[in-house]
């Protein structure tokens, strides 16, 4: 199996990267990445809840027909670069037709879902950000598209950042095995931007086979499937950036993970730590 893609690998058509079930072992996630030079493109109805929003770029249009519903467009602000705060989101249910239209790298988080949810528009400034970790370890988290935050169906999006030399996944992590209420069984995506370079790891917590140690930069991907992950490094030359989409089969959509073992005690060491100081970064 192959986990992970250097930009340009995924590319199909007018997108730079599409993610979905063709990939082998690839089941309830998927994402696209386009950069649009005043044009369009269009994704037609079917089975896909989805979440849009700017990587970077001016404003943008998004024209969309949920099934049975009026035809509607959501003008939507861009954002300078990832490094420079929120954006709007909008997320668009099951049976929707969808045309992107401006001058923007967008991005659209997919999972294959079976009920329907609400249009739901979220404007930058309401977007929940939360400052995790401490010292080294910090990084900024936009909690647009978790549970509490957004109604939808299956997927959990976020995006984090870290600023240069500082530790992300920490402590090292796994959510593939469903106890309810203690971990979720989720595969993941990392879609990656970079002033830099970046570094992933992830290893199998079982018998199955996994095992990644890689460089990351702008526009590479990484696929987790299972096991344990973390930490994501930004070099100390820039910030990194990492778009997360998660799904899996559970009866409940929940964001629950176990802690690698040999790693608790990092949770307990922030105690004794302040926050990173450039977090959290501003828009502009």
């Amino acid at each position: 199996m192959k986990w992970f893609y250097p930009k340009g690998q995924l590319a199909s058509s007018s997108w730079s990267v599409v993610i979905d079930e063709s990939i082998p072992g690839w089941k309830h996630t998927g994402l696209r990445v386009a950069e649009l030079k005043n044009s369009r493109l269009e994704i037609p109805a079917d089975n896909r809840e989805r979440l849009i929003f700017a990587i970077s770029g001016s404003s943008f249009e998004v024209s969309y027909e949920v099934a049975g519903q009026v035809p509607a467009i959501q003008k939507m602000q861009g954002r300078t670069s990832v490094f420079r705060g929120t954006t709007d989101h909008l997320y668009l249910p099951i049976n929707t037709k969808i045309t992107i239209t401006g001058d923007v790298k967008v991005a659209v988080a997919e999972a294959p879902a079976k009920n329907s949810f609400p249009v739901k528009f979220i404007k930058a400034g309401d977007v929940p950000v939360a400052i995790r970790g401490a010292g080294a370890s910090t990084r900024e988290i936009h909690n647009f598209g978790m549970p509490d935050n957004l109604q939808a169906d299956r997927f959990i999006v976020v995006e984090v950042v870290v600023p240069a030399g500082n530790w992300s996944g920490v402590p090292c992590h796994k959510h593939d095995t469903y106890v309810p209420g203690k971990e979720s069984n989720l595969e993941e995506i990392y879609y990656f931007e970079s002033e830099s370079k970046g570094y992933f790891r992830g290893f199998s917590a079982d018998e199955r086979e996994y095992d990644l140690l890689t460089e990351v930069r702008s526009g590479d991907v990484v696929l987790v499937p299972f096991g344990w992950h973390g930490p994501a490094m930004a070099a100390p030359t820039g910030d990194l950036y990492f778009l997360n989409v998660m799904a899996g089969p559970d009866p409940t959509r929940e964001w629950n993970v176990t802690d690698h073992p040999d790693e608790v005690w990092i949770r307990e060491s922030w105690k004794t730590q302040k926050p990173d100081p450039r977090l959290p970064y501003n828009a502009s």
